[in-house]
């Protein structure tokens, strides 16, 4: 091979090795970086079709139900913990429902309530509880992510509520 040919192959192989090494960063960056989305069913049982559980941990996304009965409030901060519960169940929980405890330190949306449908971003703890990072409750009461629309089909119905219970 003439020194000419050569000098271009190593050319070339450098910039592959260099496009290979900046494409693996990248990756490894966004899978770092990527929240899955599950219900406390799939936190329990796995995902539908793969079975695939979080690890304790994994950043995720939840979504549900607020538990009726379940938010506490720490009086001198700005501390809070609930229990999430599935969307398709009826509004009325039970004791053996698959229920994950979110805590959460910062303000909650104003919308935030009982029985609203909630999606939080956080790790997973041992015991089966998040410690969130960012709740999220849309401005509308029929807010539901896509994801547990599509799970839920046509068994959800919607809470209803008096003005008491409202302006409370």
């Amino acid at each position: 091979m003439n020194p000419r040919r050569k000098k271009r192959l190593t050319i070339v192989l450098s910039i592959l090795i260099g496009l290979s090494v900046v494409a693996g960063l990248v990756l490894y960056a966004l899978s770092q970086n990527i929240d899955v989305f599950y219900t406390p069913t799939e936190i329990y049982h796995g995902k539908k079709d793969s079975k695939v559980k979080p690890v304790i941990g994994q950043r995720i996304r939840i979504g549900g139900l607020v538990v009726p009965g379940s938010v506490n409030r720490d009086e001198n901060s700005l501390k809070v913990h609930f229990d999430l519960a599935d969307m398709r169940m009826p509004i009325v929980f039970n004791e053996d429902d698959l229920k994950i405890t979110v805590k959460y330190d910062g303000i909650l949306p104003d919308l935030f309530r009982e029985g609203q449908g909630i999606v939080a971003n956080g790790t997973l703890e041992e015991g089966y509880v998040i410690n969130a990072t960012e709740v999220l409750a849309k401005h509308d009461e029929n807010y539901m992510p896509k994801e547990l629309a599509d799970s839920m089909g046509e068994k959800h119905q919607k809470p209803s509520y008096s003005k008491d219970q409202l302006d409370n």
